[in-house]
């Protein structure tokens, strides 16, 4: 075949073959073939590390990582311990007489604690324990006799007194400090010994003085096992700010008469035993073992709670020079000087009951004498005793001895009164107190050995409606507040109000002043404080001036 021939028909059987794709297709209405997803190919997954246990070292550097504000401290705000003892023994302060009704007991109780923050003290020392007895409930030991009258008998319709007093006391920015006795056991104002008294069920630590009084033996490993036990009993259930013990250690040699303790057996089982210590060193040896006892299971148990002592205010005659009177180190054979040097205490409170110019007990010369014997900066709040007559010169001797103390303690300043029955019946110098010393309000000082942790700053919010700013508040973590402090500037001074843990919320004008010179509200802020006194950071908020602009 020609190569022409060929060619032709080469060209033929492409025009057929292009002729034939226009024509229609018939589209098969079966299901579509199914399309291949592509595969999925598992990557290999990477081995899985050996966890590395966190050390204290690890943890100790993320610590350190972390980015803590800085803490701002606030503007000032006074710090000073006001407090007032409260007696019940006697039925000296509450309640006024035995055998009132339930009703009747709180309601005095109500009166006592609002006076006290009216007139702007922040602390109560509550006598819980006046004769080996309770003011609460206690398995320990019976219900007092101050109470109903009747040694054992509960309160009817039934509650408990202490209780009732802290969370009244809390309620009204006030720490409350359990006043306990130690070593006391019938009073000689008590009525006669019950059958439920430890009298009684306890006789093996008791003695009898001549004045109608029974005293626990200090030296007996008994007595010290069972007010220690007290201590503890009240300290793990109750929400107490302080354990505090008075002066009555052994007893006050006029009790018994002026004969010696009668504790002659206790001391020649001592000698048989191997004992070396003379009679005196031997009491005050039981003595001092107790003190640092309480106070190191009080610090085991609860570290934020303080103990406190209230000794009679001359350690030793001579000491100062000038200074005479009972010796404490041979009658009760308290050495509160050697309390004070150890730190076993964290507040002090000698009661320096004398006057300013006194010859032999000189105010000033003792309260110097023991500001320099607190070499572990404990706290130093001498108790005064305002009963020396209703009269201007008891007004100025009181205030006067409160500035002295003031001048004379180097830091974390307080006073305690002896006591809120004097206040209460001295109108006069309680007007002067807080028109004068207690004018504005104080926070306890703070306990820097118990407690460095601070708490949170509170969460702020504002808002203002009708020329006023309200102000609330709440705390930034579940945690404890105790006082709340609320700054306030007008311009430029810093104002402020302590707050009890019952408030969140407080409202201002947004001028102060008269009319023709209003000072506008220019910052706020608020600080928590816990239950020791310690603060937290401070947060000014500013007003702004554009605020202002459409009142």
């Amino acid at each position: 075949m020609s190569l022409k021939i060929k060619s032709a028909l080469i060209l033929l059987l492409f025009l057929v073959a292009l002729n034939s794709c226009k024509s229609p297709k018939i589209i098969s209405r079966s299901a579509p073939p199914k399309r291949e997803l592509p595969r999925v190919v598992a990557k290999p997954q990477p081995s899985i590390p050996e966890i590395k246990k966190e050390t204290k070292e690890d943890i100790k550097e993320e610590e350190s990582l972390k980015v803590v504000p800085p803490f701002k401290h606030s503007p000032y705000v006074m710090r000073e311990f006001r407090a007032a003892w409260v007696a019940t023994v006697a039925n000296i302060n509450w309640p006024s007489k035995r055998g009132l009704s339930t009703q009747e007991q709180q309601d005095e109780a109500i009166k006592l604690l609002d006076f006290l923050k009216a007139h702007n003290y922040n602390a109560v020392i509550f006598q819980a324990r006046p004769q080996a007895d309770a003011l609460y409930k206690s398995h320990l030991e019976p219900w007092s006799f101050f109470l109903s009258g009747e040694v054992g008998k509960e309160p009817s319709p039934w509650y408990d007194p202490l209780h009732f007093w802290i969370e009244a006391a809390h309620d009204r920015g006030m720490e409350l400090h359990v006043w306990l006795n130690p070593y006391r056991s019938h009073h000689s104002t008590g009525g006669a010994v019950a059958p439920k008294s430890l009298v009684k069920t306890n006789p093996d630590i008791m003695v009898s003085l001549k004045n109608g009084m029974w005293w626990m033996d200090p030296s007996k490993q008994a007595t010290q096992d069972h007010s220690s036990a007290v201590v503890m009993d009240i300290l793990k259930r109750y929400d107490i700010d302080g354990i505090h013990f008075d002066d009555y250690f052994y007893p006050y040699a006029s009790y018994n008469g002026g004969n010696d303790f009668p504790d002659a057996e206790s001391y020649q089982e001592y000698l048989r035993t191997g004992g070396k210590l003379t009679k005196p060193d031997w009491r005050r040896a039981a003595v001092n073992g107790f003190v640092k006892r309480i106070y190191q299971e009080i610090k085991a148990e609860k570290p934020e709670v303080k103990f406190g002592i209230s000794p009679f205010g001359i350690w030793r005659p001579g000491y100062p020079k000038s200074i005479t009177g009972m010796d404490q180190y041979n009658e009760l054979y308290a050495d509160a000087k050697l309390w004070l040097n150890e730190g076993w205490i964290d507040y002090f409170t000698p009661q320096l009951y004398w006057k300013i110019n006194q010859v032999g007990q000189s105010f000033p010369l003792l309260l110097e004498w023991w500001e320099k014997e607190n070499t572990q900066n404990r706290h130093l709040w001498p108790g005064i005793r305002i009963d020396y007559g209703r009269n201007a010169a008891n007004v100025e001797e009181t205030i006067n001895q409160i500035e002295l103390t003031r001048h004379i303690v180097s830091e974390r300043k307080g006073t305690a009164h002896w006591s809120i029955g004097s206040l209460l019946n001295d109108p006069n110098l309680s007007k002067a107190l807080v028109d004068g010393p207690y004018k504005k309000q104080a926070l306890v000082p703070a306990s820097p050995w118990l407690k460095t942790t601070l708490p949170k700053a509170p969460v702020v919010d504002t808002k203002i409606v009708d020329n006023k700013l309200t102000i609330s508040w709440r705390a930034a973590e579940a945690e404890t507040v105790f006082n709340w402090v609320v700054f306030y500037k007008y311009n430029e001074n810093w104002e402020y109000l302590i707050l009890d843990r019952t408030k969140n919320t407080i409202e201002f004008p947004l001028y102060a002043g008269a009319l023709e010179n209003k000072n506008p509200l220019s910052s706020i802020g608020v600080i928590a404080v816990d239950n020791i006194g310690n603060q937290s950071s401070f947060n000014e908020i500013e007003i702004g001036a554009a605020l202002f602009g459409a009142f």
